[in-house]
């Protein structure tokens, strides 16, 4: 562990600087300087508070305008525009306020398993325990090459304790998170959660990746034993984690991936999963990796046996643990793979209108893609038992940097160019709506990816869907016929053509927002009504 390492580039000039220490220094780092927020589980795992904010702060986020990468940009409600002179000011107030610290971490690391396409990323924060959680989540040098790491592609300057000035300009909050891309630096102020670095980092490589040709891709992905990849796209509560984490194949990443001329690879070096009401039953190989080396963030524990209350979401529903693919018994590593046999969209559709299962066309997986559909139930505290449609472009709109329809066209060419088979599959309600129909039972859907893995789907009679215009397999083992087609699943057909007209409707309402980048091929790949 160092502890002299120079940050005069970065006019920081803190005498104590702990590079790259191991995970048993920053628990000690973290014991001693920060004894009211830090404790140790009974499983080994560290646990932290992150202070006000438990979540990210998406409008608080600002991408710098400047004239050689704007034109790039997908301006709007997720790249909200800052100009350079004021992402300077935020700049200065971050390192003002580090150089009042006694002592500094520093975490240098690459993100992008594929050594022709990483980037060399550099964390500068005032907590171990932020220290600690990139060291998860970045890709760990080794010695030699921490030694020759030589000048970061980026930094990330993490002043999260420390307030933005809410009178500064386009400035809303007294949070502040913002990205120079032409200069290469990401200045946090006014927020402690450490996932804002984690999707910083995953932000800046959906700028860099697509310049090159290369898609990013906010998903999961796993490899059988036999070399055959699948990639698994979902919001959350669609079954990404559950339904990737086989354990008849090698899981190569769970959140964010990249797909090259020569296959996919990870970009992050360790996972970072949801906690609340976590069991070994439910998630074996998720409860399993908290132990020694993991950061549990915001859990609720026994003051006695440090045991961990999962249940217990009274400092929030977003408890999560960071842990390193290590952790995983069957993770593959290094994590990298070859190119895909099968892409799975996940949905789940509380509106009980997708079918469990079907295939897309290419134009359709780029319709699909961009949209990034699923549905939730509206708070019940309101009364409301009516779905709620949601849409996320590209599946991670939190993270997209340019137009969703340029992660599509590099999907649809990877897609064509692998013969790559792209499916969707609803894990959510058949035989009506919420309130009417029921979930989806996961044997059922895990019969369903078994199938698509076996080859065996592939082969299946299809029929086409009415309305969204895709094909619908018709038989699929261990999987009752008439679920596979959803309108048999009604009592009320009528009900059923109302509610899907209604589903497509809210499709091409939202779309409307890409066509202008879109192709036609695209945008009549839509559902028709």
């Amino acid at each position: 562990m160092s502890e002299t390492f120079d940050l005069s580039k970065h006019r920081i000039t803190v005498e104590t600087i702990v590079r790259n220490a191991c995970p048993a220094n920053l628990y000690a780092e973290a014991v001693k300087y920060e004894k009211r927020r830090t404790e140790i589980a009974d499983t080994g795992a560290i646990m932290v508070l992150s202070g006000k904010k438990t979540g990210r702060s998406p409008t608080d986020k600002r991408v710098v305008r400047n004239p050689e990468s704007e034109n790039d940009i997908w301006w709007g409600k997720i790249n909200i525009e800052l100009d350079r002179h004021t992402f300077r000011i935020n700049r200065e107030r971050a390192i003002d306020y580090l150089n009042t610290r006694d002592r500094l971490y520093v975490m240098d690391g690459f993100a992008g398993w594929d050594p022709e396409n990483r980037i060399k990323v550099r964390i500068i924060c005032t907590r171990p325990y932020h220290a600690l959680f990139m060291n998860n989540m970045l890709i760990r040098p080794s010695q030699e090459e921490l030694a020759n790491f030589g000048e970061p592609d980026y930094v990330v300057i993490n002043a999260g304790e420390f307030p933005a000035n809410r009178l500064t300009s386009h400035m809303t909050s007294t949070t502040s998170v913002d990205v120079d891309f032409d200069d290469g630096e990401f200045v946090i102020l006014g927020t402690e959660y450490a996932g804002e670095m984690k999707k910083g980092v995953f932000t800046i490589m959906n700028y860099i990746m697509p310049k090159r040709g290369i898609l990013s891709m906010h998903c999961s992905a796993n490899e059988s034993d036999k070399g055959d990849v699948s990639l698994f796209f979902g919001l959350s509560g669609t079954g990404k984690t559950t339904l990737s984490a086989d354990p008849h194949r090698k899981l190569i990443g769970d959140d964010e991936h990249c797909w090259s001329d020569n296959g996919i690879f990870n970009v992050e070096g360790g996972c970072y999963a949801k906690c609340i009401d976590l069991t070994e039953e439910s998630e074996p190989e998720i409860f399993r990796a908290i132990r020694f080396g993991a950061v549990l963030e915001n859990v609720v524990f026994d003051e006695v046996t440090h045991g961990v209350d999962y249940t217990n979401c009274s400092i929030t529903e977003n408890t999560r643990a960071s842990y390193p693919l290590e952790h995983i018994d069957n993770a593959k590593i290094p994590c990298v793979g070859g190119h895909p046999n099968n892409v799975i969209f996940l949905t789940c559709d509380a509106f009980g209108v997708l079918p469990p299962v079907s295939k897309l066309t290419p134009a359709q997986a780029m319709y699909h893609f961009i949209s990034g559909y699923t549905a939730k139930v509206a708070g019940t505290e309101m009364g409301v038992t009516e779905p709620q449609a949601t849409f996320s472009a590209c599946f991670g709109a939190a993270f997209m940097v340019w137009h969703p329809s340029k992660y599509a066209e590099l999907l649809a060419e990877r897609i064509r160019q692998n013969n790559t088979a792209v499916w969707l599959v609803n894990t959510g309600w058949s035989g009506g709506p919420y309130g009417t129909g029921s979930r989806m039972k996961l044997k059922y859907t895990r019969a369903i990816i078994d199938a698509i893995h076996d080859g065996s789907l592939e082969k299946a009679p299809t029929a086409i869907d009415e309305t969204f215009g895709f094909e619908i397999p018709t038989k699929c083992a261990e999987v009752p016929d008439e679920m596979l087609m959803p309108k048999n699943t009604w009592e009320d057909k009528s009900a059923y053509e109302v509610k899907a007209t209604h589903l497509a409707e809210l499709f091409q309402e939202n779309f409307k927002q890409f066509e202008d980048g879109c192709s036609q091929e695209i945008i009549d790949a839509g559902p028709r009504t």
